[in-house]
């Protein structure tokens, strides 16, 4: 709820701070005091449309900020975070500081929380804050979706469960529906994707290539291009490390002519007899290599060139693969698992197909009873509705007047059923109903929307109220049951009222009023609120336009008696 608002040079405002907090709050004021500038700054916090032209006369800005009382944990709290901003602790709750100011050159600047933020981000969160009810353009069901989600919260845990279960079987069939029209539409496309798959898989399948295989073969080839050279390498090396077709010195040979010699003199120093042994452990090693070399020239190809010839055959089938399907035998095998795992699941098509039809079939017969039952319930709770509102009116001086709440079928299912509803208003017997916004002036759509409001509160929270021209035409009887009806809504929820009438600010519980004077050059307003003696004055002034009048002072403790006694019975019922 509003806290308080505070107003610097707008309108005729030079300065003003309005103590609102919950219940029912009442605003009066005499004829050009800057009563609507209240709604009017209220707006400008709620991100309404920055216009210069609201800027005190003499001024090149105007300013109003906002403290709201919110839920700690809250949407809005969340919102303002997102924004940038912060709220602060305010007992069980939260603390929201809203600002915005307009610049004589049409610019406006605001604030979330004590921080810049954009003007939306007020919109955004005043959607969420208060429901101003007066000119048309400010009708909160003013489109067909709200009308509906207010008829739907009216009709209650009924339709909560019937909307739930639909949605969950209506996405399902969606879902479901677009699988099998995909499958179905892309079916030859599908059809010559597996063919291709076959042909690929076929192919590698005829080249059966092995893991790793390529890296072997590109091995073996290395080999066998040099055989030659391999030959002429190892057969030097083995020769030179132990000579078998020659006669001159070899390694293994000077090897144990040197060991001879230290073995011949270790008696005299042991070092030597150590470098002696040292010596033998070395011939056995190159004795070994010379062995390793001599089965390595045994184990040649002899036939090079022709295994190389099937070799290189080999690596032109694994080539072929590896430019379509992979840099690699392992990615053409991968293509090959890849292909299979692709081409199982495009064989299946006709049975899915044939599955999801199936499944979408009955879906479809689901939603549509599901449809059905949403229709017939919101129709039942549009009659109750339509009928509770057309009540209210009788006694808020539209006797004449019927709320029609039409609920018809559209061409298609939606995610809300296949129902259009439109909150139409018959202004009296014979006319033609129309749609609540076009079939009332001001006034009278100010007491419609009342009427809707006090029907539906309990089902339909809302947590701040503003009603402007909601006495606009009428007077008397009528008045008085525009402020029970009022006062009615302010027990779930927050009500400020712009008032001209003493029958309405009687049942207030927070009455202010703005008041004007002038100092010859500039007029001022600023606003005052109202308890005891100066409260009886201004509804006297409000009843004879005298505030000391006898009678009127009469009639104003009269109708605040009145107000008393029906918030006490009402608490007592």
């Amino acid at each position: 709820m509003i806290e308080e608002i505070g107003i610097r040079d707008l309108g005729v405002i030079a300065e003003a701070t309005l103590p609102l907090g919950a219940g029912f709050t009442a605003i009066t004021g005499e004829t050009g005091a800057g009563k609507t500038m209240v709604v009017t700054a209220l707006g400008l916090l709620l991100g309404g449309r920055a216009d210069s032209g609201v800027i005190r006369q003499g001024n090149d800005s105007t300013s109003v900020d906002g403290r709201w009382i919110v839920p700690a944990d809250g949407d809005v709290a969340e919102r303002v975070r997102e924004a940038g901003g912060d709220v602060d602790p305010f007992g069980d709750d939260a603390e929201l500081t809203l600002g915005r100011s307009v610049l004589a050159s049409g610019r406006s600047r605001a604030q979330v929380g004590g921080r810049s933020a954009p003007v939306g981000v007020l919109a955004e969160l005043g959607e969420r804050l208060v429901v101003v009810h007066g000119q048309s353009e400010q009708v909160r069901l003013r489109s067909q979706t709200a009308q509906r989600d207010a008829l739907d919260r009216f009709a209650g845990d009924e339709l909560a469960a019937l909307l739930a279960d639909y949605r969950t079987a209506f996405a399902r069939y969606l879902a479901n529906a677009e699988e099998r029209d995909t499958l179905i539409a892309e079916r030859d496309r599908r059809a010559a994707e597996a063919d291709e798959l076959r042909l690929s898989i076929a192919e590698i399948d005829a080249v059966a290539p092995q893991p790793g295989e390529d890296d072997d073969l590109a091995a073996r080839a290395e080999r066998l291009t040099n055989l030659e050279d391999l030959r002429i390498a190892a057969s030097f090396s083995r020769e030179a490390l132990s000579a078998e077709e020659s006669d001159g010195p070899d390694v293994v040979t000077l090897l144990d002519a040197a060991r001879r010699q230290l073995e011949r003199v270790a008696s005299h120093d042991a070092e030597l007899g150590t470098l002696g042994e040292q010596l033998t452990s070395t011939s056995y090693a190159v004795s070994e290599i010379a062995l390793e070399l001599s089965r390595y020239l045994a184990g040649l190809d002899t036939d090079g060139a022709r295994e190389l010839e099937v070799l290189q055959d080999r690596r032109a089938e694994l080539g072929i693969l590896m430019r379509k399907y992979g840099p690699g035998i392992n990615e053409v095998l991968a293509a090959h698992e890849t292909g299979n795992a692709r081409l199982l699941e495009l064989d299946g098509d006709s049975d899915r197909i044939d599955e999801l039809t199936s499944i979408v079939e009955t879906d479809a017969a689901l939603v549509d009873d599901l449809a059905t039952r949403i229709s017939e319930t919101r129709r039942a709770a549009a009659d109750r509705l339509g009928e509770a509102v057309s009540g209210e009116l009788t006694a808020l001086a539209m006797a004449d007047a019927t709320v029609i709440i039409d609920v018809t079928d559209l061409a298609e299912l939606g995610q809300h059923g296949r129902d259009a509803v439109v909150f139409l208003l018959q202004p009296h017997a014979g006319a033609e109903p129309r749609p609540i916004s076009k079939g009332a002036s001001g006034g009278e759509l100010s007491r419609v929307m009342l009427a809707i409001e006090v029907v539906i509160a309990g089902r339909d929270p809302v947590p701040t109220f503003v009603f402007d021209e909601v006495d606009a035409g009428v007077g008397g009887s009528a008045a008085i049951e525009i402020g029970r009806r009022l006062a009615r809504l302010a027990e779930t929820a927050q009500v400020i009222v712009v008032t001209h009438l003493a029958q309405v600010a009687a049942f207030a519980t927070n009455h202010l009023a703005v008041v004007k004077s002038s100092d010859g050059t500039v007029t001022a307003s600023s606003v005052r609120q109202l308890t005891g003696a100066d409260r009886v004055a201004e509804m006297a002034r409000l009843l004879s336009g005298l505030a000391d009048s006898d009678s009127g002072l009469a009639h104003a403790e009269e109708l605040l008696s009145l107000a008393r006694s029906d918030r006490s019975s009402q608490v007592i019922g």
